[in-house]
């Protein structure tokens, strides 16, 4: 669509005939978001509160058409293409559409580098992960937000940044990115009402069944305990106590794709603890596209 053509559509956004506003709704809504700048200033233009409304309500919309835009085109990438920082972001746009990646980045990356000082290739890998909690969980005192687990801002990376909280989710997949970063070969466990971090042998990683990763592990970390470190068989017993069978399917790393399916899943029981409805349907939308 033209520019010319895209500006009379929004001068027409003020018309009180409904019939012509759902017109020019359905059209705009066709394009992507870079037309916002454009809605922007007709709503900083107007004086009409019910238009006003209307341009936020197509905002939205245009927002959130975008953030499936992003999800669909992250899950239909390769294994190895896929980056598990980006598909985090891409549920905070959800909620922070002008997230800056870059930003949030050298966050990361200054967190990554304080670590990275005190590492060195003659320590082991349980040496550099000891290190790595150290400066997570002591240093920086990232860990979970009990006061208000429920509440939505715990399911995204800029917050957690900021706040240094998070739950179970968010602050296991926030562990992973920082160990990755460091060549830490980290993966997802898919461990009963509390996901685990497992780091594993990388030279006998391989692929199996799609994106999930057969591999040897070589311990377990839970992000959630300070990163405490378990070995397969204290996690095995306590599978086989607790009747999870079978033990396989909590005890392999699982893809990238499954580790943001439960992020997407813990913010729809966020937003329904905190009765944002309109929010929860929305969020059930993106779990459709897993």
């Amino acid at each position: 669509m033209t520019n010319r053509k895209i500006n009379a559509l929004i001068e027409l956004l003020d018309d009180p005939d409904l019939t012509v506003f759902e017109l020019v709704e359905k059209e705009l809504l066709k394009e992507t978001d870079k037309i916002i700048p454009k809605l922007e200033q007709k709503w900083e233009s107007s004086f009409d509160v019910f238009c006003q409304e209307r341009i936020e309500n197509i905002i939205q919309n245009l927002q959130f058409k975008q953030t499936t835009r992003l999800l669909k085109q992250w899950l239909k990438e390769s294994q190895e293409e896929r980056d598990l920082f980006t598909g985090f972001l891409i549920i905070d746009r959800f909620q922070y559409p002008d997230v800056n990646p870059l930003n949030i980045r050298l966050k990361l990356e200054n967190i990554r580098k304080k670590i990275w000082l005190e590492l060195n290739n003659s320590l082991t890998l349980l040496e550099k992960i000891t290190i790595l909690n150290h400066f997570l969980f002591n240093l920086n005192e990232f860990s979970i937000n009990f006061k208000n687990i429920h509440s939505p801002q715990n399911c995204f990376l800029n917050q957690m940044l900021d706040t240094k909280k998070g739950n179970p989710v968010s602050i296991s997949i926030f562990y992973t990115i920082v160990a990755r970063m460091l060549d830490l070969p980290a993966q997802f466990i898919d461990f009963p009402k509390n996901p685990l971090v497992a780091i594993v042998d990388a030279k006998l990683a391989r692929k199996v069944h799609g994106n999930d990763v057969k591999s040897d592990v070589l311990f377990y970390i839970n992000p959630s305990n300070k990163g405490s470190i378990t070995s397969i068989k204290e996690i095995e017993y306590h599978l086989r106590t607790n009747n999870y069978f079978p033990l396989q399917h909590y005890t392999e790393p699982k893809s990238d794709v499954a580790f943001i399916k439960l992020l997407v899943e813990s913010l729809e029981l966020s937003y329904q603890s905190v009765n944002f409805m309109d929010k929860k349907e929305r969020v059930k939308q993106l779990l459709r596209l897993f």
